[in-house]
């Protein structure tokens, strides 16, 4: 998927840049310094504005942020705007309305770390790469004495794979904490289209590892 590069916004304290939705379509994703959530919204096929998705809280991500976002993302490419860094204190959030049992159960992620992730795998051109991902994680896998030991022992791809994105994106963002399902979450966030595919030349590695072993 490519994306535009990150854009700094006026209305809120906070960065944007488009995505593919998974329904399809283009989408905005809104990460606001000292909130731990990004904020994400459909464009509108009539109008050409934003439709905030329903667990965005509007108080944290109003309807004009997003479409500041949307003007100043049309028409790729963009100007690089470099490394974007977010400071400050975590704001206080609003209540959150009743919502569906899987929507409650949502993994919250820490919008600076999510960040940290999109800006290790941007290519010099300002655009998300998976090449470099995939890259990234066959060179660590090849070098692990851990990925070793799974293959030896027939481990499943997706074992192997969990652990691989797990350790690197702990290594990236330096946190040790963070847990697979907030790793998950970001993985879907790098693209909603697909995100099983985000990972295509690794898991098509870790197949030919496991392979090679029978």
């Amino acid at each position: 998927m490519i994306r535009t590069n990150v854009v700094n916004l006026t209305v809120i304290k906070g960065v944007a840049f488009r995505q593919k939705l998974m329904k399809g379509g283009p989408g905005i994703v809104i990460i606001r310094e000292g909130a731990a959530q990004p904020g994400i919204a459909s464009i509108s096929k009539t109008s050409g504005e934003a439709i905030p998705a329903a667990n965005t809280p509007k108080k944290l991500y109003p309807v004009e942020a997003f479409n500041e976002a949307i003007a100043l993302t049309a028409g790729m490419p963009y100007k690089n705007q470099g490394k974007v860094v977010l400071k400050g204190e975590k704001i206080a959030e609003e209540p959150a309305e009743p919502v569906a049992k899987e929507e409650a159960e949502e993994v919250i992620i820490d919008s600076a770390e999510y960040l940290k992730i999109v800006e290790k795998y941007t290519d010099k051109t300002g655009k998300l790469s998976y090449s470099l991902l995939n890259k990234d994680m066959i060179k660590f896998a090849h070098s692990s004495s851990v990925v070793r030991k799974m293959v030896a022992d027939a481990a499943k791809p997706k074992e192997i794979r969990q652990y691989v994105v797990c350790t690197k994106f702990r290594g990236i963002t330096g946190n040790v904490k963070l847990t697979d399902a907030q790793i998950d979450k970001m993985v879907e966030l790098l693209d909603e289209v697909s995100p099983k595919g985000v990972f295509k030349e690794f898991n098509d590695e870790i197949r030919r590892s496991l392979k090679a072993q029978k």
